[in-house]
């Protein structure tokens, strides 16, 4: 049964929460908290209380936009203590989700939430409970890589990307709709994206084969061609690149 501490500057958010949180049966309570300020002084009597403590606190149920201590900041200050309680975002901004699950988050609820919804997050919390483990491990998605796109974060799917060009530590990732722009170095790119078909053609650029229209040669030199786009083949890469490519074919 898990012990719950909700927080919401605004009441009908809050007592929407509180209510969906009574009605699920692993909750054994749930309290509220009208600002960060107030969850912070409440999770610290919890903190002093101990796990098993009357006055304990295994989950927060948080929202992100509040006056003052925002719920972003809250949860920074609470990766500071040994064993704090678990956290689930519940907001109505997707703008976040980046630097929530950097925070370790549980979950990330978006409003209005649905009772299917928060009881999954209620689940995962409930799971790592039962487990003795405060640190959620979200195993990254194979088949998509997310990107920040005017403050959103968006999936891309990795088969839509044509090609990737290295910018330092960076990666710009090219579709047929456009680019983005992720703080991955190309060769973690490379390791990662071997076995989808990506193959390294120049120190840099990581391009996918299925989508390679052409393969130029002209006066020694060796170039491909993705999409409307040209790009130069490094000589070390260009023998193993026209073995795949026949291979492929």
């Amino acid at each position: 049964m898990l012990r719950a501490l909700a927080v919401d500057d605004e009441s009908p958010s809050l007592e929407e929460l509180l209510f969906l949180l009574n009605a699920d049966p692993r909750i054994g309570s749930a309290e509220g908290a009208g600002d960060a300020t107030v969850a912070l002084r409440r999770i610290n009597r919890a903190l002093e209380s101990g796990p098993g403590g009357p006055e304990a606190i295994d989950v927060v149920f948080l929202d992100i936009n509040m006056p003052g201590l925002d719920g972003l900041d809250l949860a920074r200050l609470l990766t500071g203590f040994a064993k704090p309680p678990l956290v689930v975002f519940v907001t109505a901004h997707e703008d976040f989700a980046v630097q929530a699950f950097d925070l370790k988050a549980v979950d990330y609820v978006l409003k209005p939430v649905r009772k299917e919804r928060l009881a999954e997050a209620v689940r995962r919390a409930a799971e790592l409970i039962g487990t003795g483990s405060r640190i959620p491990v979200h195993e990254p998605d194979p088949d998509h890589i997310p990107v920040e796109l005017g403050g959103v974060t968006r999936f891309v799917p990795v088969d839509d990307i044509t090609h990737a060009e290295a910018q330092g530590d960076y990666a710009r990732l090219h579709t047929d709709k456009g680019s983005h722009l992720v703080r991955i170095p190309l060769s973690t790119l490379e390791e990662r994206w071997r076995s989808r078909g990506f193959v390294r053609i120049h120190r840099r650029h990581l391009v996918a084969l299925r989508h390679i229209g052409e393969l130029r040669l002209d006066a020694g030199t060796v170039s491909v061609l993705v999409g409307s786009e040209e790009l130069q083949v490094s000589r070390r890469h260009a023998r193993e690149l026209r073995d795949l490519l026949m291979r492929r074919t």
